[in-house]
């Protein structure tokens, strides 16, 4: 095999504003606007969407995507990808949103079961998961971190041994 006919891997990426001119996130309510900004609001009622929004070391939002949608009661969400966009932006900071078409903003055991893995997966990398919104068709939301479900994620220390116990 000659490695000089593999393709070459290039990291890169265009904003298309200035940092002056993005959004910065200083509170759940901010986080909940900027989320809803990502949503395919015309399908909130019907399937579930998982949207992360990215962030530097100031709070700034860099990155946002609709990242996966699912069915009416769950969606599935790829770790990989998710972290691997976070290292791609350099992100310092991560925020992910989903809804629950039923409006009930209760957040479920898998919610926690992943709000847990990804908070592990990202810490590893040195990205922080700031907070998990769920969200209503109703445009109402439940922030984990306002509720103090982040603080109680991981005890024992979020590591890498760690991840198996909430699979």
């Amino acid at each position: 095999m000659n490695t000089k006919d593999l393709g070459e891997i290039q990291v890169s990426y265009k904003y298309k504003s200035g940092i002056q001119n993005r959004f910065k996130i200083t509170n759940s309510s901010e986080a909940f606007k900027a989320s809803m900004c990502v949503f395919n609001k015309h399908s909130l009622s019907i399937q579930e969407q998982f949207v992360v929004l990215y962030l530097n070391n100031s709070n700034t939002i860099i990155g946002v995507r609709n990242m996966f949608s699912g069915t009416q009661t769950g969606t599935m969400v790829d770790l990989k990808l998710v972290v691997a966009v976070g290292i791609k932006l350099f992100s310092s900071g991560v925020i992910i949103a989903h809804n629950h078409p039923s409006g009930n903003l209760k957040p479920s055991n898998n919610d926690i079961s992943l709000t847990t893995r990804l908070k592990i997966a990202l810490e590893l990398y040195n990205i922080k998961l700031l907070d998990h919104l769920i969200v209503s068709p109703h445009n109402k939301y439940v922030s984990l971190e306002d509720e103090g479900y982040m603080s109680t994620l991981c005890t024992g220390g979020c590591t890498l041994s760690n991840l198996f116990k909430y699979v």
